[in-house]
């Protein structure tokens, strides 16, 4: 009965492995073909079978991880006239002078201990030599096997690997490993990118010295693989733009596909509208995981002069939320390089989602406030787009139950008095002339300080935000009651909130430095 049963279960897994493959192509149109094999392969007669014929067995991977690979590879070659596939028959249909079977396997023994192993120009061989990944030695980690993979295929199509020289040129090591951390943390894929976010092709010296730079996408694209990258899917000049129509939602699509590339789009706004773009990198999950390009995007108008420039340091996407008046708009998209990457790596696919949304008539209401010489100062700034008809000036000893303190023209942005409380919160209300509706600013707490310092804690008690006011500027650090610092920044003279929303329940620490004063502040996180 136990080897009928070993036997059953044995068929049972072999045919759940082989069926979890599901059929993927990245670029049907093209003839150069890259093919995933993930059910397993039997070998022979090909320059790997000193020892024999190979029977390389499935790789232990669900439909999901699979499918995962797959999407990561895809965005490593996205920018070739290459297909990449899990499906035998577009292998076999193409020619066999430009194809590649990569056997991503469990079976490894054969070799030896290695995440992956190729010949270097394989893809032009024409005669089904295969490239390997050993998915068991990589832990069956979906982020390893895809680096692997695209790193194996780079091989095949004539890269050598990325390597680190010192100034004397001798090697440093074989395999460069990037720099950074995040986001935003690189590597080349021609090096050892298994700890980074941003993996790319690269431009740098390769293992065959000091003086050998490797261009990586020129080798890939270059004549002896003969299929080059794939066209260029927008112009990058106002005149050739491609047309968006932004209604309550749209997206486009678009790919850069080198340095210089650029991708612009245009459109249109009927009347005043709050405009929000998002621009995404291709990725596989948060952080955006998988992704090759660092994007940033301008925001021009109809004469072409910028409205403004968007690339967040520390992030990969970008998003712009803002007001726009009627009239023709362009955004330019681009891939560019950080504190980690270069600009010729900075290449891949992106997804637009842009939207337009009723724009409130008074935005960017910010109140803020310092106390002077017994006085409580306030001041504020904000934009309309209709006529204020006036501004009031509310105040409260909870922060929840406010009372009408002052009435103020509409081009006032100051207000002062001397209370006879210790203690209390403000907010400014501005009210439209049109419709008389009203529109809050922040709340700000001022409160007399009986420390005799020139910093005054508001709340001991921390959920969301450390509120403190401030006789003058200051750096701070937060910390946590292991010493390990949370935060760190700047307090302006006045009223200030330090956010805590995302810090774990407990003791807090916050030094504060001005100069050669140093104060330090003890908090309860609830």
């Amino acid at each position: 009965m136990k080897p009928f049963l070993s036997l059953f279960l044995a068929v049972i897994i072999s045919l759940v492995a082989q069926a979890q493959v599901p059929v993927l192509n990245s670029y049907p149109s093209a003839q150069a073909t890259v093919f995933l094999d993930f059910d397993g392969q039997y070998v022979a007669g090909t320059s790997w079978n000193w020892g024999g014929p190979i029977d390389a067995q499935p790789a232990v991977l669900t439909t999901a991880q699979i499918t995962e690979i797959y999407h990561r590879v895809a965005e490593d070659y996205g920018i070739f006239n290459l297909n990449l596939t899990t499906d035998s028959t577009a292998y076999l249909s193409a020619p066999p002078s430009q194809r590649i079977r990569v056997i991503v396997t469990a079976t490894s023994s054969w070799y030896g201990p290695a995440g992956g192993v190729s010949f270097v120009g394989s893809f032009i061989w024409g005669n089904n030599t295969p490239a390997w990944v050993f998915s068991s030695l990589l832990g069956n980690n979906v982020k390893n096997i895809s680096e692997a993979i695209a790193h194996e295929v780079g091989h095949t199509l004539g890269l050598q690997h990325q390597s680190i020289f010192d100034g004397s040129c001798n090697k440093v090591t074989e395999y460069s490993g990037g720099q950074g951390s995040g986001e935003i943390g690189w590597a080349p894929i021609m090096g050892i990118g298994y700890s980074k976010n941003l993996t790319t092709w690269h431009y740098g010296t390769s293992a065959m010295g000091c003086a050998a730079y490797q261009s990586d996408i020129n080798v890939i694209a270059g004549i002896t693989n003969n299929f080059g990258l794939r066209n260029d899917d927008h112009l990058d000049n106002h005149t050739g733009a491609s047309t968006i129509n932004i209604g309550i939602a749209t997206s486009a699509t678009g790919i850069i596909n080198n340095e210089t590339d650029r991708d612009v789009f245009k459109f249109d706004i009927v009347s005043t509208n709050n405009f929000r773009l998002s621009a995404i990198p291709q990725n596989v999950g948060s952080g955006n995981a998988g992704a090759n390009v660092d994007i940033k995007v301008a925001l021009l108008d109809q004469s072409a002069d910028t409205i403004g420039r968007y690339n967040p340091a520390d992030l990969l996407n970008v998003g712009i939320d803002t007001n726009l008046n009627s009239g023709t708009y362009y955004l330019v998209v681009d891939g560019v390089g950080n504190a980690n990457l270069s600009d010729y790596g900075s290449i891949g696919f992106y997804t637009l989602s842009a939207s337009l949304l009723n724009a409130l008539p008074v935005h960017r209401l910010s109140l803020t406030g310092r106390m002077k010489a017994g006085d409580h100062e306030l001041h504020w700034n904000y934009f309309a787009d209709e006529t204020i008809k006036e501004i009031h000036i509310e105040s409260s000893k909870d922060g929840i139950h406010f009372n009408f303190l002052n009435r103020l023209t509409a081009d006032t942005r100051s207000f002062a008095w001397k209370p006879l409380d210790n203690s209390i919160h403000y907010r400014v209300k501005v009210i439209t002339a049109a419709d008389q509706r009203a529109y809050y600013s922040n709340i700000i707490v001022l409160r007399l300080s009986n420390s005799g310092k020139p910093v005054d804690v508001i709340n001991r008690i921390v959920t969301d935000h450390i509120n403190i006011n401030a006789e003058k500027s200051f750096s701070y650090q937060l910390f946590d009651e292991t010493g390990r610092l949370l935060q760190r920044g700047t307090l302006q003279r006045g009223s200030n909130q330090i956010p805590a929303s995302t810090i774990k329940k407990g003791v807090l620490f916050l030094r504060l430095q001005h100069s050669t004063e140093t104060y330090t502040e003890k908090f309860i996180k609830r």
